[in-house]
């Protein structure tokens, strides 16, 4: 069957699942894997505001389908990838770009440990969940890519740096640590893939005015998507378990 708007049937269409994308950097990485011809997955938990960003995607011209998901749900993962399946047969990519900040203040002596025990379900356990839900899925692509939305914040080596504060934000023992641990996670994958036509990779889109830093930030959703589209376009000999920004490898 035919995808609305297109006469290219969605099984032999290249499919994308956006984790997060009904708003921010992840509806603009939808609407850039979109404006590529891809279909495109629309995961939220929210039916009101992930079915607005499809309707509003699909007006752009995009072939784009909600896709229920809660990352910290075991329930949720599985039925997003039943999902899938029934529609596309196997997945293509995955960007897993679902995150949350936790709130601040983030000192680590005053800190509560369930605002870090919170932001690490999200942020890590989710990818973990969810990456493992839709591999058999990706495993039936020709070219299957993974990208996680990561930070430079997560940079051990950016964090110790003198002026730390100036490039990587102020102290957040959870966010910051959680995308450590992330990028780490990333690194592992890779290892475990490694041999495989899988590429995993992680990206930073900087600084972008988000919901997340109550839209502090320098920088449009759609520049911070950009490194996502990328990782997600990879050539097959491109590169996996690397860690990158619009300017090229971050240091871990």
């Amino acid at each position: 069957m035919a995808s609305e708007g297109s006469m290219v049937p969605m099984r032999e269409r290249t499919t994308a699942l956006v984790t997060g994308a009904n708003k921010g950097i992840g509806y603009e990485i939808a609407a850039g894997l979109g404006a590529l011809g891809w279909s495109v997955g629309v995961g939220a938990r929210d039916d009101q505001r992930r079915e607005a960003a499809v309707e509003r995607l699909r007006a752009a011209g995009v072939d784009a389908f909600g896709v229920p998901l809660d990352v910290t749900d075991d329930a949720s993962a599985t039925a997003a990838a039943r999902l899938i399946e029934d529609q596309a047969g196997r997945l293509d990519v995955l960007v897993n770009n679902a995150a949350i900040a936790g709130g601040m203040p983030q000192e680590p002596s005053s800190v509560d440990p369930a605002t870090v025990r919170a932001v690490v379900e999200t942020n890590v356990i989710g990818v973990i969940r969810v990456t493992n839900a839709m591999l058999p899925l990706l495993r039936r692509s020709a070219s299957p890519r993974i990208v996680n939305v990561s930070s430079s914040v997560g940079s051990l080596t950016r964090q110790s740096e003198p002026g730390a504060e100036q490039t990587t934000g102020p102290v957040a023992v959870a966010y910051a640590p959680s995308k450590t641990f992330l990028n780490a996670v990333t690194l592992q994958y890779a290892r475990e893939l490694s041999g495989t036509n899988i590429l995993i990779n992680a990206g930073c889109p900087g600084y972008v005015a988000t919901d997340l830093n109550g839209f502090r930030g320098v920088r449009s959703p759609e520049q911070g998507a950009a490194i996502a589209v990328k990782l997600a376009t990879l050539p097959d000999d491109g590169p996996t378990g690397r860690f990158f920004d619009d300017a090229g490898i971050v240091p871990w």
